[in-house]
C-alpha cells in the first residue's frame, strides 16, 4: 500500500534502524511500566519518532474523589544530544483514567507521543511513575544512533510491534492511525498465552532507487534465543511505488517461551543489494514445550543478496570477483561442489572485505560490483563483456581514473589511452593500445607496481 509521508509541526530533532536494547532500573517492583520505540521516514535530514508505552492501572495508586476513582501516571521523556549534552527534548505528560470496574482496572493505559528528530547520537531516558507515589517508578535509558530513512537508497523503517492491526480503518482521528492502518502498539514485547498473536509495522522506503528489475524479495525470518531458525517466509515485492507499508503476523501462541528475534530483510538480487530491520520479542507460554525440530541454525547469508543467487549467480559473482581474490581463495572456491558450500563461500568472501562492519551495507561489495557494470557498459569489444578486457578490469581494480588521455587518430600510431592515477603510488598511469583496430584496447605499459610494464611500448601501436 502506498504510503502518505507524514508532515507533523513539531520541533525539529532526530533518531536510525536500530534494535533498542533497554537498560533497566527498577526502582519500585510495584509499577508495571513498559516502553519501545520505532523510527519512520520523515526527510532527508530527519526521522518521526514514535515512544509507545503502557502502565498497567494494578501498579497505579487509586485516588478516590467525589466524581469517581482515578489512577494517574507520569510519563517523562528527555532526549539530550550524547556528543553536546544539549537537551533537546524535555517533556512530561500525566496519563490518567477513571476505574469503573474491576474488568477496566485490570487494563493497560497505553499510548504514544512522537518527535520529528534530526541526525545524530542521543541519550533516551524515559520515566513511568506513579503520580501519587514517587518512588513508584521504572527508568529507561539507551544511547541511540540516529540517520534519516529517506535518501537516495532502498531502505526499511523500524519494525513496531503491536497488539491488534486494523486494515483500512475509518478512526482516523485515532492517535494509531497511519497510512490507512490503525496500528495498536505492544510496549512490552510480549507474546503467548495472553496475546496469542503478535503483528508488526514496517515502512519500505525508495524502492525504484535501484534500477535494474523489476521485483524485490521481502524474507520474514524468526530465530530463538539461540540463533535457531523458527520460521522462514518470502514474499515478492513490485516497484510499481516507491514507498509501501507491509504489515505481518507472528502466531505467538504455538512459540514456546524464550527471547526471538524478528528479521525482515529486503532483497534485490539483480542490482545485487539488501537491506534489514531486525526486533526482538519475548513470548512466555508454559503450556509449549520446545521441541527437537528446532535444531536448524540459520546462516547469517540468509539475510543477504546472496541468501537469493542461484548456483549459476554465485559462480558468474566469483568469476567477476577474482580480481580481488588470493589465489588460495580461487582454489578453494574450486573445490566446492554445492550450492550452499558457494554461498557460504561468496558471503565470507566479501565479508572479509567489509571496511565498515558496523554498517549493514557491505560498501566494498556494493562499489566492486557497480564498477563491473560500470565496465560492461563501457567497454565491451569484440564479444567479450567490459569487465574481461584489460580495461575492465584496471577500472575495477583501481577505480575511476583522475584523468584519461585519448589518441584516437594521431598520425603514424593506432588508437591509445593513457589512464592516469594521481593518488595511486605517488602518481601512476596505464596504457592501452587498440591493436587489432576493433576497439580491443589492450594493456601495453604500466608504472604501477605489479602491472605489466614495457618501456617501449609506443614499437606496439607505431604503425609501419
Amino acid at each position: 500500500m502506498l504510503i502518505t509521508i507524514r508532515k507533523i509541526e513539531m520541533n525539529r530533532l532526530l533518531l536510525p534502524i536500530f534494535v533498542l536494547t533497554f537498560v533497566v532500573n527498577l526502582y519500585s517492583q510495584n509499577i508495571n511500566f513498559e516502553f519501545d520505540y520505532a523510527q519512520f521516514g520523515y526527510d532527508s535530514l530527519s526521522n518521526y519518532v514514535e515512544f509507545y508505552y503502557s502502565f498497567n492501572q494494578v501498579g497505579l495508586t487509586v485516588t478516590n474523589t467525589d466524581t469517581g476513582n482515578y489512577v494517574n501516571g507520569l510519563l517523562d521523556i528527555e532526549i539530550a544530544d550524547s556528543t553536546t549534552g544539549n537537551v533537546i527534548v524535555s517533556r512530561r505528560w500525566m496519563v490518567s483514567n477513571e476505574i469503573t470496574d474491576s474488568t477496566s482496572y485490570n487494563k493497560s493505559l497505553i499510548g504514544l507521543v512522537g518527535f520529528i528528530i534530526d541526525r545524530g547520537s542521543y541519550i533516551v531516558n524515559v520515566i513511568g511513575s506513579d503520580f501519587n507515589n514517587s518512588l513508584n517508578k521504572k527508568n529507561f535509558s539507551e544511547n541511540i544512533i540516529v540517520k534519516p530513512f529517506l535518501n537516495n537508497e532502498t531502505s526499511l523503517s523500524d519494525v513496531q510491534l503491536a497488539s491488534n492491526i486494523v486494515p483500512n480503518s475509518q478512526n482516523t482521528s485515532s492517535i494509531f492511525y497511519k497510512n490507512t492502518y490503525e496500528v495498536m502498539p505492544l510496549p512490552a514485547s510480549v507474546g503467548g498465552e495472553m496475546q496469542p498473536v503478535v503483528f508488526y509495522y514496517l515502512e519500505l522506503y525508495n524502492l525504484q532507487s535501484e534500477a535494474a528489475g523489476t521485483e524485490l524479495r521481502l524474507d520474514e525470518i524468526i530465530l530463538n534465543s539461540k540463533g535457531q531458525l523458527v520460521n522462514f517466509k518470502s514474499k515478492k515485492i513490485n516497484k510499481l511505488v516507491d514507498t509501501r507499508v507491509e504489515v505481518g503476523l507472528v502466531k505467538a501462541h504455538k512459540l514456546p517461551t524464550d527471547t526471538y528475534t524478528l528479521r525482515l530483510n529486503l532483497i534485490d538480487s539483480v542490482a545485487n543489494y539488501g537491506v534489514s530491520s531486525t526486533k526482538r520479542f519475548f513470548v512466555y507460554n508454559p503450556s509449549v514445550v520446545a521441541m527437537d525440530s528446532l535444531s536448524l541454525t540459520v546462516s547469517p547469508v540468509l539475510s543477504t543478496t546472496f541468501g537469493a543467487m542461484s548456483e549459476e549467480e554465485i559462480d558468474d559473482l566469483f568469476n567477476k570477483s577474482k580480481y580481488v581474490a588470493t589465489n588460495p581463495e580461487i582454489d578453494k572456491y574450486k573445490a566446492l561442489s554445492t550450492e550452499e558450500a558457494k554461498r557460504e563461500f561468496i558471503y565470507n568472501f566479501w565479508k572479509s572485505r567489509d571496511e565498515n562492519p558496523s554498517d549493514d551495507r557491505n560498501e566494498s561489495y556494493l562499489n566492486y560490483t557497480k564498477r563491473v557494470s560500470e565496465s560492461d557498459n563501457k567497454f565491451s569489444a569484440m564479444g567479450k563483456p567490459g569487465w574481461k578486457t584489460d580495461r575492465g578490469r584496471v577500472f575495477i581494480i583501481y577505480g575511476e581514473p583522475s584523468e584519461i588521455e585519448r589518441h584516437p587518430n594521431e598520425t603514424g600510431t593506432r588508437p591509445y589511452e593513457i589512464w592516469k592515477y594521481e593518488n595511486l603510488e605517488g602518481g601512476v598511469y596505464f596504457v592501452f593500445g587498440d591493436l587489432t583496430g576493433f576497439n580491443d584496447y589492450q594493456l601495453i605499459h604500466s608504472t604501477k607496481r605489479g602491472e605489466l610494464r614495457d618501456d617501449y611500448w609506443q614499437r606496439r601501436i607505431a604503425v609501419q
